[in-house]
């Protein structure tokens, strides 16, 4: 396993590591939770992500009930949640103050644990004053709650402005962000935020690497009735993520993979590490066979050459022109 430093921060997470959405306390129980989650530790994943939203916090329960179980060192892991859809009353969403110190409290107590090592905010939100949010997760660091704090799906404007005003007043200002990055999505990671690696120095923690399981190729003849895009819900993920032009694309990608000795999957974890702006890619997972398969992504990075990722952004035809 590699491990980097999220952002310029002095915490090291592993390149790959593991999420919950979806899959956990969903889509599969705690033992293949279990079973993932002890396959990705073996391979030196340290980094676990977790959100209140996700399974209405029951991901978060089967988190927390397996790394009691395993009693693993807390010091080994990095664990991560995100504040923001925490239930169904008025003060139950979004980040005002009250609801980011209430939303941490609850979501320790699934956990099971005194503290996260990260805490992020899971979109912005525009009836909260940027400043009521950043002091309140300022009171979340101080009281040990969480280590770091960041960002998730915020323009570069608002992290600027975030940094900012944590500056001004002597708060804690946010170090990270959890964008979506692929393949197929690319232009705000690639364009929109380099001021905040720049000038920020932020960590990034990226989710969906394989845009809903398309870049696996699993999708290439039609949508398994076992795949996520079958589920009840999931309607926009058939409707606006598996598109007949990226599936073209991803299947001109095979032969690439091919003849890197590579699968489809590896393929597209390796392109996102590849970009040294990411701190760690966050995979999921319904079986840990598929751990195993993910993991294997870090031999195929160093494989891709300058001339190889060239040929690959010939066949998406999306790289962004430069900020």
């Amino acid at each position: 396993m590699e491990y980097r430093r999220l952002g310029k921060s002095g915490l090291k997470v592993s390149a790959l590591s593991l999420g919950a959405w979806v899959t956990y306390g969903g889509q599969v129980g705690q033992n293949v939770a279990r079973d993932c989650m002890v396959a990705a530790h073996e391979a030196g994943v340290n980094f676990f992500d977790n959100a209140e939203a996700y399974a209405g916090g029951n991901a978060e329960r089967v988190m927390g009930n397996v790394i009691k179980e395993l009693d693993w060192r807390r010091e080994d892991l990095v664990i991560s949640t995100k504040i923001f859809w925490g239930g169904r009353g008025p003060n139950d969403t979004g980040l005002s103050h009250k609801h980011i110190i209430e939303g941490v409290n609850n979501a320790l107590k699934r956990l099971q644990l005194e503290y996260v090592d990260l805490v992020f905010c899971h979109r912005p939100d525009p009836n909260t004053p940027i400043e009521e949010t950043v002091r309140a997760m300022d009171i979340v660091i101080r009281q040990g709650k969480a280590f770091y704090w960041g960002t998730s799906e915020w323009s570069a404007a608002d992290i600027m402005r975030a940094d900012a005003i944590a500056r001004q007043y002597g708060l804690t200002p946010p170090t990270m962000e959890q964008p979506q990055y692929n393949m197929f999505v690319r232009d705000t990671f690639e364009r929109e935020y380099t001021p905040i690696f720049r000038e920020l120095g932020y960590g990034t923690t990226i989710w969906s690497p394989l845009a809903s399981g398309l870049l696996t190729g699993k999708y290439n003849d039609g949508i398994p009735a076992d795949s996520r895009a079958s589920l009840e819900g999931y309607e926009w993920l058939r409707d606006s993520v598996i598109t007949g032009e990226r599936v073209e694309k991803v299947k001109q990608l095979k032969p690439v993979a091919d003849e890197l000795g590579c699968t489809l999957a590896q393929l597209g974890l390796a392109w996102c590490l590849t970009n040294p702006n990411v701190s760690t890619v966050i995979t999921g997972a319904s079986r840990p066979q598929q751990v195993n398969e993910n993991m294997q992504a870090l031999e195929i990075a160093p494989k891709l050459t300058a001339d190889v990722l060239e040929h690959i952004d010939g066949i998406l035809g999306n790289k962004p022109k430069s900020a």
